[in-house]
């Protein structure tokens, strides 16, 4: 069996590989054995069908099948260890003085078309990519820290006077006239907040009130005939209180209200963990980072967006296997039209050709990505997700355990793979190119990420076209 690579130009070439019988007929031999002790045809004994009879039926079919598995892995092999850089995958030459009849060919000559990825220089250096810093407004941190002080903030027991947000426990009671109604309900530790009760005239008579007081007054009245919250004041469900249309007398045991967590080092070891701040200062501004941090990956996108326009920009004289490149597109997708291919080519192009700079990057400064920054990346994805949620002080091993089944999905490993690989170009990048550093507020931020999704959309898919 013989390879060679003959090239038409820089960027096209044909693969040629030479078949010998001697190559492949060891291989059909062994194959027409397996399947004639298989075989089950009428008039024979399993196994004992004539070799003959076996090479009649099935021998074209095995010989072409045999012949197919060589080819391929000959090919598969040729391109690996001589490091050959392709675009696409390698087309079979169909015209009609490049075909074999493996039945008549003592020598096949199999020709695939290859797209070969074009030599080039890139000055990145030259390059002038701009970089935001996002400066957080001080009323956005002070909005963050009010809420944490919401979040674990506690109600407290109270002898004063309630007020609509306070909680007011106590015991309702069935009642009729100026006594418990007779084998009424009775509900202990009922809850009720007076800024729940739609109607005013009862609301403003829990106002006020304090420990020892009661309140007589009818639950469907209070929830605007709500059965829902009735039954959750109740205790019930929708279907226990049917019917129900009493008054009842709310007898209060306690009044509860909510009070903001203090800024001191139980809230911030809440928030942070233990030990990471220890003054209200320290406390600031590792919040002001964290909220910063969330703006990382849209500030990367348009670090890496900008610096794609300008390498695309300076490819523009980069010759691609055009032809062969839209013959690939149309033979991977048989729902496209040529039209649809050469209107769509261009930006697909660009695409093309971003993907083949990183790739040059990539392997040109032995940029790689370990299973370690996979795993890192995961839980960041993790610690992220929780985030939007307020969750900022998981253990470890909360994390770890979420980022574990995260990388058992072969999908998202690729992806975290992928971004991890973007981390690594970006961090590349930002060392070699001329960064412009410019700050802006979260407001201007936010307008500049709407204005480069609202120029964009639809998001470009990039072609697959290692």
């Amino acid at each position: 069996m013989k390879s060679t690579l003959n090239k038409t130009n820089e960027v096209n070439g044909t693969i040629v590989i030479e078949l010998e019988k001697v190559d492949y007929q060891e291989k059909v031999e062994q194959s027409l054995s397996q399947f004639r002790r298989k075989a089950h045809l009428p008039g024979f004994r399993q196994g004992k069908v004539p070799k003959s009879v076996i090479q009649k039926m099935y021998g074209k079919a095995i010989l072409a099948d045999e012949v197919n598995k060589l080819v391929t892995d000959e090919l598969a092999r040729f391109l690996r260890e001589n490091n050959l850089k392709i675009l696409g995958e390698p087309l079979p030459d169909e015209s009609e003085d490049k075909q074999v009849d493996p039945e008549k060919d003592e020598t096949m000559t199999f020709y695939f078309n290859v797209a070969l990825t074009p030599e080039f220089e890139l000055p990145l250096s030259e390059m002038e990519v701009t970089r935001y810093n996002v400066q957080l407004e001080p009323e956005l941190l002070d909005k963050q820290i009010q809420i944490y002080q919401q979040n674990y903030g506690t109600y407290l027991s109270i002898e004063e006077e309630a007020v609509d947000t306070d909680l007011i426990k106590g015991t309702l009671t069935e009642w009729e006239g100026e006594a418990a109604k007779e084998d009424g309900r009775v509900v202990e530790n009922a809850i009720l907040m007076p800024s729940y009760v739609k109607d005013e005239t009862i609301k403003n008579s829990f106002i006020g009130a304090k420990v020892g007081d009661h309140v007589v007054f009818n639950p469907m009245t209070a929830y605007d005939n709500n059965e829902a919250e009735v039954a959750s004041l109740l205790q019930d469900t929708k279907e226990g209180i049917k019917g129900i249309d009493s008054d009842f007398r709310f007898d209060i045991a306690e009044v509860t209200r909510y009070k903001e967590a203090e800024l001191n080092q139980e809230l911030f070891d809440k928030v942070l963990g233990e030990g990471a701040a220890d003054s209200e200062e320290q406390f600031r501004e590792k919040i002001e980072a964290m909220m910063i941090a969330q703006f990382k990956p849209n500030v990367d996108h348009l670090f890496i967006h900008e610096a794609r326009d300008l390498i695309v920009e300076k490819m523009s004289d980069v010759v691609f296997p055009d032809e062969l490149l839209k013959k690939w597109l149309l033979t991977t997708d048989k729902n496209r039209t040529p039209e649809e291919v050469e209107e769509d080519y261009p930006d697909i192009l660009e695409d093309l050709k971003f993907y083949v700079a990183k790739q040059k990057i990539v392997d040109e400064n032995d940029i790689k990505v370990e299973v370690a920054d996979v795993e890192a990346m995961a839980v960041e994805v993790a610690r992220s997700q929780f985030a939007q949620y307020g969750m900022t002080n998981l253990p470890a091993d909360v994390l770890q355990n979420y980022a574990k089944g995260l990388l058992e999905k072969e999908e998202t490993v690729r992806s975290l793979y992928e971004q991890a690989t973007e981390n690594k170009l970006i961090e590349w990048l930002t060392e070699h190119v001329t960064l412009v550093e410019k700050s802006v507020t979260t407001k201007e931020f936010a307008e500049l990420v709407e204005e480069h999704s609202r120029l964009h959309a639809p998001v470009e898919q990039e072609e697959d076209l290692e």
